[in-house]
Formats: C-alpha cells, sequence, structure tokens
C-alpha cells in the first residue's frame, strides 16, 4: 500500500465505532493525523482513541443532531488547532423491505442520519474549512446512490440526496479551496453486510461472504482521497470497484 503522509493533519471521522469508520481512524493515526472519533457507540470509541493514543479524541456524537454535530467539530478544531478533513461515514440500512410495508417512522430515521447527518456534518466543518482557505470532505457514499435496489427504499433515497450534497457543495465550495468527494466502497466485510445477508432480500444479501472486501481497502483509499492525485474526482464519487482506482490506491 502506498505511504501517505498526515502528519500535523487533522481528520474527523464520523460512524467511527466500527467497521470503515474504525478502519478510517486506524489508517489516519498510522499516516500521522490527529484523530476524532464521532459516534454514538461511546464505549467503542473510547477503546479505539485509548488504542491508538494522544493524537486521537473520542466525542460520543448522534449525528442526525445537528447542535451535537457542531459541538463535536468545534471540539476538534479546539483539541487540534484545526480541521482539514471530515469523513461523512455514519449510516444506517433499516429499514430493509418492500417499500408498502415499510414503517415510516424508520424510514426517515435513516434519512436523519445518512442525509440529515451528512449535511449537518458539511454545514458545521465548511464555514472554518473556508475560512482557513482548504478542506477536504468526504462523503461514504454506494453503488445504491445511482441505482435502485429491492427493498432498500431508505437506503438508496438517502445515498442518492448525498451523492447530490456532493455535487452540489462542490459547485459552491471548489473555488473556496474545499476539495469534496465521495467514496462508493462497494460490498465490504463489515456488520452492515451481516444485517443485509440476514434479511434474505434482492440479490446482495445472497452473496457470498467471499467478495467482500475488508474495511481497511476503503480506510487506505480515503487516505488516497485527501491527496492531489483524486483531484480528478471531485464533486464526484470514487468507486473502489474499479480496478484502476484500486491501482492508484495501492490495493492490486
Amino acid at each position: 500500500m502506498k505511504k501517505i503522509d498526515m502528519v500535523g493533519k487533522t481528520v474527523l471521522i464520523t460512524g467511527a465505532s466500527r467497521g470503515i469508520g474504525a478502519a478510517a481512524a486506524r489508517a489516519f493515526a498510522d499516516a500521522g493525523a490527529n484523530v476524532a472519533l464521532v459516534a454514538r457507540g461511546t464505549d467503542e470509541i473510547a477503546q479505539i482513541a485509548g488504542e491508538i493514543g494522544p493524537n486521537a479524541l473520542a466525542i460520543p456524537c448522534d449525528v442526525s443532531r445537528f447542535a451535537e454535530v457542531e459541538k463535536a467539530i468545534a471540539a476538534t478544531a479546539q483539541t487540534f488547532g484545526g480541521l482539514d478533513v471530515l469523513i461523512n461515514n455514519a449510516g444506517a440500512i433499516d429499514p430493509i423491505g418492500h417499500l408498502v410495508q415499510t414503517d415510516p417512522e424508520a424510514w426517515g430515521r435513516t434519512i436523519d442520519i445518512n442525509l440529515k447527518g451528512v449535511m449537518y456534518g458539511m454545514r458545521a466543518a465548511m464555514p472554518g474549512m473556508i475560512a482557513q482557505g482548504h478542506g477536504t470532505i468526504i462523503n461514504i457514499s454506494s453503488g445504491a446512490a445511482h441505482g435502485p435496489v429491492e427493498g432498500w427504499t431508505a437506503y438508496c433515497s438517502s445515498k442518492a440526496g448525498a451523492f447530490m450534497l456532493t455535487r452540489a457543495a462542490d459547485l459552491e465550495a471548489r473555488e473556496k479551496g474545499l476539495r469534496v468527494l465521495g467514496l462508493s466502497p462497494g460490498t465490504v466485510a463489515t456488520q452492515m453486510q451481516r444485517d443485509i445477508k440476514a434479511s434474505g432480500i434482492n440479490p446482495v444479501s445472497q452473496l457470498d461472504w467471499s467478495v467482500h472486501i475488508p474495511p481497511e481497502w476503503p480506510a487506505q483509499a480515503l487516505l488516497w482521497m485527501c491527496t492531489p492525485e483524486a483531484d480528478a474526482f471531485l464533486g464526484q464519487d470514487v468507486s473502489l470497484r474499479d480496478e484502476d482506482i484500486r491501482a492508484k490506491v495501492g490495493l492490486s
């Protein structure tokens, strides 16, 4: 894998208690960055931050509440002297099931996390990034942002909305020095994939576990996306299914 230097940079990662978020926190810390781990799972992020050491900060936060997101970003900037990278990774896939039988409250909760949570992170981080003249925002996207999947109406709708936020923020803030882009990691061996498999709905649930990539791969891609090499993808999703991308990241 490529060696990327993030010494002196500060990164905030939402959904950092497990899966891609936890792997990304470790990868950025290994590259020398200060890392703020944000999640609802207080014990998990505290443990990971403890393993990383003094360059890590654990911040309990529900991304569906703007005031909490704002406080998390302010605490990170105060502790480490700024914020260079925001990774909007927190996400939910429930409810899985056909729209006609879906609980509207549960459906709305996923929109609150996957769409509003991304907007809240961007809204809280962008003023400081614009003021300092630089910053990278990466939204974890999905193939589901670009095509419908049976049983995933909340997930597909929220990811499609988040992809439009990526495009819109790039349109508005690129000339102010911000880099905004998305990562579509493909299927990753995480708890979310276990939940998908258990649902038994749609072809994704039928995939053999061996086809899912390890969370360390998207973590490495996120590091690469913080470099000028990824500038061609500003305002777009980088797909980790693409062999050329894997080669650029150093995964092939």
